[in-house]
């Protein structure tokens, strides 16, 4: 059966190509939800993006007929744009305020109330990514969805970038003789390039070995910077030396670490590319930046030159290297940065347009990115250069993203075919004992 779905501005502002999602069933957009899109328009950020390109699809599609009656769309769908239906009769003894949440509302309830006195009425759906117009739809008998078609993953099930594996004694001793284990015949499940590989022997408790599968698929190696020390950093877990072997490998261009706060992402981060910047000269610079994203409210415009108004956002960077120059009074660890001049801390507002060859590039807190946001970052990466996103897909700040539709999910998701690629989610928090307990408790 045919079905009519409605949908909140959220839905296009997420997502402009939502319209064409819903098969061959009618779209229908309230007029108020046209009016939220137009005061949008004119933001410079990805809201506003998105605004102006539902502005755009919508003239498109007037080309072909009339919105306020249907318009086929290219899925076999119809779109229509909803001039009617806006009595607020339905809902005034139970919504009071004419908000333009509960206009939408009053739209899909009058919509559903007129299906249904016809024969073979349609069911009417309110689509919308905000909760409380869910539950709101949900009290006054309407059927509503949340917008499921932009999910990288389901059920937060985000590839961990390892696996584990039990082998026989006899298989266990040639991997540490030939440092090699045929593939064949060895995983029962899918298995990617540069995906770590846990070895352990079916009979011994204690004996075990961490391997990468490599790019072709048909082995698994030994690591190559197992137990390596990183500008003063040694691993403390499995998955810290896993990050490690990815971050120093040349041959891995991409670079993605997910794990909760405390697991060591930016520490390891920035001492791979302090080391293969300063020390060993593979690339010219290492740039570090992180979405402008604020925790909580907002405090507004600050003062200074930019290097000055991004210190705020970039204190958790200074932070982590304080501690790897080991720095201990005010000041002097900019002093170390002026005379070293090869690290850089930019703006993702200024990235656009950019070419960035031979540089080591650190995206921090890339969870807060939308996949636009990410795409535009990726295509700036120049020749012989490495870029590394982390984040914690479980802390996100961005109003229209959630752990199943960020930037860094979807890198992970897309990637992990590429042998251009490797990502490691961290577990165990290694900060304190006081900073793992509140990432597992609250």
């Amino acid at each position: 059966m045919s079905k009519i779905y409605v949908l909140d501005t959220n839905v296009l502002l997420q997502d402009p190509n939502s319209i064409f999602s819903f098969e061959d069933n009618e779209v229908v957009i309230p007029a108020v939800v046209l009016e939220e899109v137009d005061s949008k328009k004119r933001n410079l950020d990805e809201v506003g993006r998105n605004a102006r390109l539902v502005s755009k699809l919508i003239d498109d599609l007037r080309l072909k007929g009339k919105l306020y009656e249907s318009v086929p769309l290219c899925n076999g769908g119809k779109i229509r744009i909803e001039l009617n239906h806006r009595s607020f009769h339905q809902l005034q003894e139970i919504f009071v305020e004419k908000t333009n949440d509960n206009r939408i509302l009053a739209v899909a309830k009058n919509l559903s109330l007129e299906e249904e006195t016809k024969n073979g009425g349609r069911p009417v759906i309110l689509v919308s990514k905000d909760m409380l117009v869910r539950v709101k739809a949900d009290a006054i008998g309407l059927i509503s969805e949340d917008f499921l078609h932009d999910r990288v993953i389901d059920n937060h099930d985000i590839y961990s970038g390892f696996s584990d594996m039990y082998i026989d004694t006899e298989q266990m001793n040639s991997f540490y003789e030939v440092h090699k284990l045929p593939i064949e015949g060895q995983m029962s499940e899918p298995y990617h390039p540069n995906q770590f590989v846990v070895m352990r022997d079916a009979l011994s408790s204690s004996s075990s070995a961490i391997g990468i599968v490599n790019q072709t698929g048909t082995a698994i190696h030994k690591l190559i910077f197992d137990q390596e020390q990183v500008w003063g950093i040694r691993s403390r877990n499995v998955q810290q030396t896993m990050a490690i072997e990815l971050l120093l490998r040349q041959d891995i261009p991409l670079v993605t670490l997910i794990g909760k706060a405390g697991t060591g992402k930016t520490l390891l981060a920035l001492a791979a590319g302090l080391l293969q910047t300063e020390d060993m000269g593979c690339y010219q610079k290492l740039v570090v930046t992180r979405p402008i994203v604020p925790v909580g409210k907002d405090i507004g415009y600050l003062p200074g030159e930019k290097e000055e108004k991004l210190r705020p956002w970039i204190q958790p960077i200074f932070d982590n290297l304080e501690y790897l120059f080991n720095t201990k009074k005010p000041g002097e660890l900019d002093d170390i940065l002026a005379g070293m001049g090869s690290i850089q801390v930019e703006a993702l507002t200024y990235i656009r347009g950019r070419s960035i060859p031979d540089q080591f590039i650190i995206i921090d807190e890339a969870q807060n990115l939308t996949k636009h946001e990410v795409k535009t970052l990726l295509t700036r990466v120049g020749e012989g250069s490495k870029i590394v996103l982390m984040g914690d897909t479980e802390q996100i700040d961005h109003p229209y993203l959630d752990a199943m539709n960020n930037g860094l999910a979807y890198v992970v998701e897309r990637f992990k075919e590429q042998k251009i690629s490797g990502n490691v989610k961290l577990l165990k928090g290694e900060r304190s004992g006081l900073a793992r307990l509140a990432a597992d408790l609250l």
